[in-house]
């Protein structure tokens, strides 16, 4: 039994086999650290999305190529995914946003684009561009909202609010081909397990097509380390990070696709959760489906808006 419903094998379904994402770092930067909403960019941001500075270095269309070139020698990869990834995919004017998803088109194995970027960052001419991609592929943008409670935003430096959030997925939903992700960090240092299930409760509820989950943890050269330096705070276990993904999803529909469980960092830049290492994501990972099955749980059990709910 598959206890929740994951990225690789929705894919699977409807590709008919397994497909790889690309992370692209096409040059965005951010509100947050431009100055227009904020300075120095949110508390755990360690430039940008990325850990990897080569990428800088290359266009969108080497990123690309390379990119298929690695997965195909290690994994025999066919199918691709071009995720803009670094900052905020949305951050530029429409005809800077056009040229740069444009590169998507010259690679003919590549089956969808992911946009990731911030709920204050998008409009319907925006959302018009990214569109216009569904006849072709398939189209997904990740919204960061990170947390439902305006205080854990506040503490994490992001900038805008839970109705930044709201607004961008009801925008979204008027153009239906194009799929929704939300970004949430759990183990955030000024909520509990309620507030983060309730989180959940409002995924739920505004139906989201896809949730990626994080826990918090610091990393070098990031407000964020400075603040647990000065005053230190409790991180979870990854037992108890285990239990609060599990929680989690339980409050989701079954039908949202589960893109990621964890979030990890090199081992020369992670301060702390020891756990939230690279070398350590498959040991997590196992775990949260071991707390599945040890609970006898799965995605959706809890949810409260379902039709069975209301009975």
């Amino acid at each position: 039994m598959e206890r929740y419903n994951s990225f690789s094998s929705y894919l699977r379904k409807v590709f008919g086999e397994r497909v790889h994402r690309i992370t692209v770092d096409a040059g965005f930067t951010c509100p947050t650290r431009d100055g227009t909403v904020g300075t120095g960019g949110c508390i755990y941001c360690y430039e940008g999305s990325s850990y990897d500075p080569l990428k800088k270095s290359l266009t969108v269309e080497e990123q690309i190529e390379k990119g298929m070139e690695n997965l195909r020698r290690r994994y025999g990869a066919g199918k691709f995914i071009v995720y803009f990834q670094a900052y905020t995919g949305t951050y530029a004017p429409v005809e800077v946003l056009q040229s740069l998803y444009e590169k998507v088109r010259l690679f003919r194995d590549v089956v969808g684009i992911t946009v990731g970027t911030r709920p204050d960052c998008i409009s319907m001419d925006v959302l018009r561009l990214i569109n216009s991609y569904t006849e072709d592929y398939m189209v997904w943008i990740e919204y960061g909202l990170q947390s439902a409670h305006f205080a854990s935003l506040r503490w994490m430096k992001r900038g805008h609010g839970v109705s930044d959030f709201v607004s961008a997925v009801l925008k979204t939903r008027l153009f239906p081909r194009i799929n929704i992700c939300a970004h949430v960090i759990l183990a955030i240092p000024v909520e509990g397990i309620e507030d983060m299930l309730e989180t959940a409760d409002i995924l739920a509820a505004l139906k989201v097509d896809g949730v990626k989950l994080h826990p918090l943890h610091v990393v070098r050269g990031t407000p964020l380390e400075q603040l647990f330096e000065k005053e230190p705070f409790l991180l979870p276990t990854e037992e108890e990070y285990a239990r609060m993904v599990v929680k989690f999803l339980e409050r989701l529909p079954p039908e949202v696709v589960v893109q990621r469980l964890t979030g990890e960092a090199p081992e020369s830049l992670l301060v702390a959760p020891s756990w939230c290492s690279y070398r350590h994501k498959h040991k997590v990972l196992n775990l949260i489906r071991r707390t599945f099955e040890e609970l006898d749980t799965y995605q959706g059990r809890a949810y409260r808006f379902g039709y069975q709910s209301l009975r």
